[in-house]
């Protein structure tokens, strides 16, 4: 059985320096991506209280609703549309301070105030993204891409 030690401090740095091993530790060793994606998506959840946190998937030409945490989620996004759709076409991290600012957003939830998505790379090619939400505007930086994509380096899709 594995937790997930919360660090309580105001330093969003501080909290993925000490989740980093944590996740480490949760994720190599497990072959199942899709639980690995689940128990990703959750301790981010947990440690950073986000709005929503989750995987889309590339399918066909579509990509698909993964593991998740947070409220009900839009089921299919196409190929550069919205933020993640955009991350999935130019292959780069998107970091959107206030969404109502980003042409075409797609609002899967009204709640939602900024985003992070970061692709995730299968064979040089993006095989799903990594899809955060704050209910908060300008809540992602460098710090966050930093993190997450090394997090990211986790996964074997």
């Amino acid at each position: 059985m594995h937790t997930i030690h919360v660090v309580h401090t105001d330093s969003k740095e501080e909290r993925y320096q000490a989740l980093l091993p944590q996740m480490k530790a949760l994720l190599v060793g497990e072959s199942d991506p899709i639980a690995n994606m689940a128990n990703m998506a959750a301790a981010l959840k947990e440690v950073f209280g986000f709005l929503w946190a989750g995987f889309y998937l590339v399918k066909e030409d579509m990509l698909v609703l993964g593991p998740f945490q947070g409220p009900v989620a839009c089921t299919r996004i196409g190929y550069g549309k919205g933020v993640c759709g955009t991350a999935w076409a130019t292959g780069e991290v998107q970091i959107v301070p206030d969404v109502d600012l980003f042409p075409g957003h797609i609002a899967c939830s009204s709640l939602s105030r900024s985003e992070i998505v970061l692709p995730l790379m299968k064979n040089g090619a993006v095989a799903g993204v990594l899809d955060i939400d704050s209910d908060c505007v300008n809540t992602f930086d460098h710090i966050d891409r930093r993190y997450l994509q090394e997090m990211l380096s986790f996964l074997e899709c």
